[in-house]
């Protein structure tokens, strides 16, 4: 998957699940990490690392 796929796919899990979707990418990553899909697990820590850029900073 390239950057620009792995972009659309954060900007559609956020679409979806709301900034819920960092905890849904964790679950993917978990499950792929059983199931020792090593590539798979790589590209949705990207997919994951991009949602975290996408949240608005945390106002204290």
């Amino acid at each position: 998957m390239d950057i620009a796929q792995v972009r659309a796919t954060a900007k559609r899990l956020v679409h979806v699940h709301g900034w819920r979707a960092e905890a849904e990418a964790a679950q993917k990553i978990q499950e792929l990490q059983q199931g020792g899909d090593m590539e798979k697990t790589e590209m949705w820590r990207r997919i994951r690392s991009l949602i975290r850029e996408m949240k608005p900073p945390r106002q204290t």
